[in-house]
């Protein structure tokens, strides 16, 4: 009877008290949006997350999540920096559906948003954002001192900058996808789902971080902005 009690208090406190949003918020304040872009870029890097492939087998058009401003921004981004590289990783982190990749349904669905494509590099075997950064920049091959922006969304950016960091690829982390926003944070929602649904995120994406720095994946805990970048590194580490 007091675990049930206990349990109750639990879920009445996330669906009042806004703990899914703070714990969120952390995570996507990490490295704020930029005030102002570069003026030049070399390259643009979009990671995987953003379509749901399993969903575009079935009906035979491509489908996309909650996370799909990482494809939207990229439109946009190509038509501000013509002469950028860009790429776009993502393969299936599937278990029971390996050959059900991210490239494919990404290339239809900027096809269908009338986006020319033919200068962008779809990876299509990474199963991780390890293998993101690691497939990407043999890919890509960056060069010292070139300029690289990096989308994703928010919450996972530190970790993604900690990977890159690892890998020896310096980026600049243009954060999307924004889940807590600020008014969320000092108000009541009376939301369970949406307060557990931002709990669940943020608590794996911690683990994440946690999980990578101890398989020395990424270059710190808790990576920021305050870290400098090493040098670019043509081998994994």
């Amino acid at each position: 009877m007091r675990r049930a009690r206990a349990a109750a208090l639990a879920l009445l406190i996330v669906a009042v008290v806004p703990v899914g949003a703070w714990s969120m918020r952390a995570l996507e304040t990490r490295f704020p949006a930029p005030t102002a872009l570069p003026d030049h870029v070399d390259g643009i890097i979009v990671l995987g997350g953003s379509v749901d492939q399993i969903a575009t087998a079935e009906t035979g058009r491509p489908e996309v999540n909650g996370a799909a401003e990482r494809l939207m921004v990229m439109p946009e981004l190509a038509r501000r920096y013509p002469n950028a590289r860009i790429i776009f990783s993502g393969g299936s982190g599937e278990l029971r559906d390996p050959d059900e990749k991210e490239a494919p349904v990404a290339r239809a669905a900027l096809e269908e948003m009338g986006m020319d494509i033919s200068h962008v590099t779809f990876e299509g075997e990474s199963r991780n954002t390890w293998e993101n950064a690691r497939f990407s920049r043999d890919l890509m091959r960056p060069e010292p001192g070139q300029t690289w922006l990096l989308v994703t969304s928010a919450f996972h950016m530190p970790r993604s900058v900690g990977i890159f960091r690892r890998v020896g690829w310096p980026v600049v982390p243009y954060p999307v996808d924004i889940r807590a926003p600020k008014v969320l944070l000092y108000r009541p929602s009376f939301d369970l789902l949406g307060g557990l649904e931002l709990l669940s995120q943020s608590v794996h994406e911690y683990i994440g971080l946690v999980a990578y720095r101890l398989m020395d994946r990424t270059d710190s805990l808790f990576p920021g902005p305050e870290r400098p970048a090493p040098d670019i590194a043509t081998k994994s580490p």
